[in-house]
């Protein structure tokens, strides 16, 4: 079975048969124990820390259709080595272009990822309320808020709505999280605890939907909310900005609130603040673990993982660019 490998330290890695040899290397050059991983095993590799590494591996790598997304130093996704697209049709292409090129369109798509988007973080308040978190104001305003989705013609008036919702949603963070404080969204670098935590979670988050979308007929390059350009694969934010609030933010909730991660595992330094490795390898365990996580699948009818969810999210949009089925975003149900 194949499963997602995460690489905290600098070191080396090289092809040795059909197996990937990493080496790890210290500060002072040193090198350590070889670690041996069966390609067959491996579907791609999340790269925190520096890594040599040639083009015979990365040819090795694409042949194996295995996907490598690289982060900063503070954490941030910064780009990916993605295989060949082996699933990509013209006729999808196509499909993606001319909704990309109508307005109305392309602002129908965009409404969709927002309406879910905004549903989902209410949701969030809404359950955290019900537990003695008092977020009544944030629910208000941001109630307030979401007719003006559907009303919105432009994409810039779409996204001032979307970040109007987001600042109201993060006020919350405050009142649902226990001992720490958020303030504003700060991220290069992250200000503080709960800062580093949102941008390390939505960097998993973005590689998580870029995955499912390359197992997909979709372009990633062809997006719909965000502008193609703006980032390489911009397609990966649009659906992200529905799953953030279901699997980053309730993760960030979670592991405040239940202690799983402390002042501790944060380095303030440089005027920022940054998660330890250790404390990374930690919240990429729960996060691992979450998105493996079944539910009752309404449609279906079937216990799918939370990582089904995004690709089947992708299925949708798909259906909806080939005139099949309208899109209607992922709303939590549960």
């Amino acid at each position: 079975m194949k499963r997602t490998y995460y690489l905290f330290n600098p070191g080396r890695m090289s092809r040795s048969d059909n197996t990937l040899k990493f080496t790890p290397v210290d500060e002072n050059g040193e090198e350590g124990q070889p670690r041996y991983i069966p390609i067959e095993t491996v579907d791609n590799f999340f790269i925190y820390g520096s890594l040599d590494a040639n083009s015979a591996l990365y040819n090795f790598l694409g042949k194996n259709r295995v996907a490598v997304h690289f982060f900063d130093y503070y954490e941030h996704y910064t780009g990916s080595f993605m295989p060949r697209d082996y699933l990509l049709s013209g006729r999808m292409q196509i499909a993606q272009m001319k909704h990309y090129i109508r307005k109305e369109k392309r602002m129908e798509i965009a409404r969709s990822f927002i309406q879910g988007a905004a549903f989902n973080m209410l949701k969030n308040l809404k359950y955290y309320n019900n537990r003695g978190k008092d977020t009544t104001i944030q629910i208000e305003r941001v109630e307030s808020y979401i007719p003006l989705i559907a009303t919105a013609d432009e994409i810039p008036v779409l996204m001032g709505i979307e970040g109007n919702i987001r600042q109201v949603y993060y006020e919350a963070f405050d009142v649902i999280i226990d001992g720490f404080t958020m303030g504003n969204r700060t991220k290069m670098p992250p200000s503080n605890e709960v800062n580093a935590m949102i941008s390390f979670a939505n960097a998993m988050c973005y590689s998580v939907c870029l995955d499912a979308i390359y197992h997909t007929q979709l372009n990633p390059t062809i997006s719909f909310l965000h502008e193609p350009g703006e980032r390489r694969y911009s397609l990966a934010l649009d659906v992200a900005e529905i799953f953030k609030p279901i699997l980053a933010d309730r993760l960030i909730f979670s592991m405040f609130n239940r202690k799983q991660v402390q002042a501790s595992d944060f380095d303030q330094k440089l005027n920022g603040c940054l998660l330890k490795p250790n404390a990374m390898k930690k919240v990429v365990q729960e996060w691992e673990g979450r998105t493996k996580e079944t539910i009752k699948h309404r449609v279906l009818g079937r216990n799918v993982s939370y990582r089904h969810l995004i690709k089947l999210e992708c299925y949708k949009l798909t259906k909806h660019l080939l005139g099949i089925e309208e899109y209607k975003p992922l709303k939590m149900w549960w």
